[in-house]
C-alpha cells in the first residue's frame, strides 16, 4: 500500500470514504496525521508557512504571529514534520520549514468522497 508522507504516521492512500472498510493499521496511520492537524496552532502554522512569499519560514518568523514561545512553536513544527506535512531544511543555525504539497493534496484527496472527487476534477 502507498502512504501519504514519509514517516510512521503517514496516511494510507486508500480513503476511508472510498466505500471499503479501512484496515486497522491504516486507520491508525491516518488518525496520526489527522491528530497532527487537529490543533489550532498547527493549522495556523500550515497557513502561515503557505502564505509566505518564499513558501517557507523559520521558527523565529512564526513565534510573533502565533503569540507562542519558541519552544512551543518548535514542538508543533516537529509534530507536523513527523506527520509528513512539512519538510525541514537546516541552514547554518536556522531551520526552515515548508509544506509538502503532495502530502497536503493527498490528505485532502483522502477526505474527499469519491463522487465529489469526480465532480471536482471535471470542472
Amino acid at each position: 500500500m502507498h502512504y501519504v508522507g514519509t514517516t510512521k504516521t503517514a496516511a494510507p492512500a486508500v480513503s476511508p470514504l472510498a466505500g471499503e472498510p479501512i484496515k486497522r493499521a491504516d486507520a491508525e496511520r491516518l488518525a496520526g496525521v489527522l491528530k497532527a492537524v487537529a490543533d489550532p496552532a498547527r493549522l495556523r502554522l500550515l497557513s502561515l508557512i503557505q502564505a509566505t512569499p518564499e513558501g517557507e519560514a523559520s521558527v523565529s518568523d512564526l513565534t510573533a504571529p502565533l503569540g507562542l514561545s519558541q519552544p512551543t512553536v518548535s514542538h508543533h513544527l516537529r509534530i507536523l514534520t513527523e506527520a509528513g506535512l512539512l519538510e525541514r531544511e537546516k541552514r547554518g543555525v536556522w531551520a526552515y520549514y515548508r509544506l509538502v504539497p503532495s502530502a497536503i493534496a493527498a490528505l485532502a484527496e483522502l477526505l474527499t468522497p469519491p463522487r465529489k472527487r469526480a465532480t471536482r476534477k471535471t470542472r
